[in-house]
């Protein structure tokens, strides 16, 4: 006990210059949180490669995530077990080989389970880099890091759909696979030159895995995913197996905490939750995930099945998020403390949330610049809010928690956009009927406009249906057809609107977040107690 105190408390400087150690781990978090999306724009390719529904083709996003949430917690254990540095490594190399076999696949049954091993192996990276880049800096270095580390967790899902549908239109899809395979090469050879283990991330003796805790873990996560992807399509709770399914899933995330509460080595150390900043950051970050990934899964969606796009042409109208980060960034560099991160976020949630807006006033008449611009603002306003607050919600942490704490965060992060994506299907659907029952009330002959535009579709298909009555139904159909196409639009706008309310809503938590001042003056407090 004595010496495991001794080595938490040992004072570690890395003997590398911190920029060159955090070179690994930033190119590993980009290839991670690219993959999150890259797939996104190619998923309608990948279902007529392998003959199976759009729905079906979804679980190639949703594995890599499940995937990815399982594994997260069992980092602290990995790096104990074998060192942080080749934990890093190990989950390079599975996250590359399970890329090469994601391009191969023959099968959706293959992909899915590659991409499934793929968030396995991706999963550990993330929290790894996370506490990588808080550990290796301290004071006005460390903003400036985690500023780095922010912009390539917001840009590279920004950049997927882009970099996916330029590699599908013009090569082929498993290209987006194959793309991570002299990436991911390369990051093992920068790890193993500049990465360096603290004393507390060292391989330890005698560690054991919660296996009760890994377990349970699974029993929440599998089913719990399953029904978020099914419910829509089985009518939700109408349906026995979901109900079934949800008993399980909410079982086994009773037991999982049960576990790690009463756990002599529980997979989760969950004192960190006592951390105000921690706990209510935290929850920011899983719906602001939640809201990201949603809404990148249905806006090419939207402008491929509604406008048209290609899959290349409607990753370029998403692009702007990613120039309006980077803009984010040199404001951010160029202004540097002078602005609170809680200011920081105040003004990246106002962004986003006008972004989400304007995106939810979208019609089938608009030119791509009404695109571009909702998501230049959407983009400032991402690295304006992920950013401040990943670092708000550590900022009261101690250095031997950030392993712990940076996989409890993404564990939570990543289920918050599981389950953002798989619900925001049943948004669509379910917000097209009503608009849709809405709608269909004016498809009436009391309607002067319907009749209209009735008897005008009827005059010009009575050549080619041969009489007035089937002339008439026909433009009926066509009519109907249109009413469905609007009520979907309509659909999307009012999800987007949901998520500009959600940004919104948020604000005033930020007020509950200790600020970075108010940290350092109680850090100057104990020092002069101590003195």
């Amino acid at each position: 006990m004595a010496q495991e105190e001794n080595i938490q408390t040992e004072e570690w400087q890395p003997k590398t210059n911190p920029w060159l150690i955090i070179m690994p781990v930033i190119l590993a978090t980009f290839m991670y949180a690219l993959d999150e999306t890259v797939a996104n724009v190619a998923l309608p390719h990948i279902a007529g490669t392998y003959s199976v529904s759009n729905q079906e083709s979804i679980w190639v996003l949703t594995s890599y995530l499940m995937a990815s949430s399982i594994v997260i917690p069992m980092i602290d254990f990995f790096c104990k077990f074998m060192g942080r540095k080749n934990c890093f490594m190990l989950g390079v190399f599975i996250f590359t080989l399970a890329s090469f076999l994601c391009g191969v696949a023959n099968s959706i049954g293959m992909i899915v389970i590659a991409r499934a091993m793929q968030g396995f192996g991706g999963g550990c990276l993330m929290p790894m880099a996370q506490a990588i880049t808080m550990e290796c800096f301290k004071g006005e270095a460390r903003n400036k890091a985690m500023a780095v580390f922010g912009l390539v967790v917001v840009v590279a899902p920004i950049l997927g759909p882009v970099m996916g549908g330029y590699i599908t239109e013009n090569w082929s899809w498993p290209y987006i696979f194959f793309i991570n395979v002299p990436f991911g090469f390369f990051c093992i050879a920068l790890a193993k030159k500049f990465l360096e283990d603290p004393p507390y991330a060292r391989r330890q003796p005698n560690t054991h895995l919660d296996k009760f805790g890994f377990l349970w873990l699974c029993v929440w996560l599998i089913p719990l995913q399953i029904v978020f992807d099914k419910g829509n399509d089985a009518d939700w709770f109408n349906a026995p197996w979901i109900c079934w399914l949800s008993a399980i899933a909410l079982l086994g995330c009773v037991f999982f905490f049960i576990s790690q509460v009463i756990g002599k080595k529980p997979l989760i150390k969950l004192d960190v939750l006592k951390d105000g900043n921690f706990l209510c950051g935290t929850i920011m970050l899983i719906l602001l995930n939640g809201v990201l990934l949603a809404s990148l899964a249905i806006l090419p969606q939207l402008l491929q099945n509604m406008m048209g796009y290609d899959a290349f042409t409607s990753g370029v109208a998403i692009m702007p998020r990613g120039l309006g980060a980077f803009m984010a960034l040199a404001i951010f560099a160029g202004v540097g403390g002078r602005i609170s991160y809680r200011n920081y976020g105040i003004i990246g949630l106002l962004c986003m949330g006008l972004g989400g807006w304007m995106l939810s006033e979208l019609n089938l008449q608009i030119s791509m610049m009404n695109i571009v611009i909702p998501n230049f603002v959407f983009g400032i306003g991402l690295v304006f809010t992920m950013m401040p607050i990943t670092t708000l919600s550590c900022i009261t942490l101690k250095d031997e928690q950030m392993t712990n704490a940076s996989g409890f965060q993404n564990l939570l992060k990543t289920i918050g956009g599981a389950i953002g994506t798989s619900l925001v299907a049943t948004m669509i659907s379910r917000f097209s009927q009503v608009h849709q029952n809405g709608l269909v009330k004016s498809l009436t002959d009391v309607n002067n406009n319907y009749a209209d535009r009735l008897s005008s579709y009827a005059g010009s298909f009575i050549h080619q249906a041969g009489d007035m009555f089937n002339a008439t139904y026909m433009a009926g159909k066509m009519l109907y057809n249109q009413l469905i196409q609007q009520s979907t639009l309509c659909a999307y706008m009012t999800t987007f609107k949901v998520f500009a309310i959600a940004c919104f809503i948020l604000i005033p938590v930020l007020f509950i977040l200790k600020s970075e001042r108010k940290v350092k003056h109680q850090e100057v407090v104990c020092q002069t107690n101590e003195q």
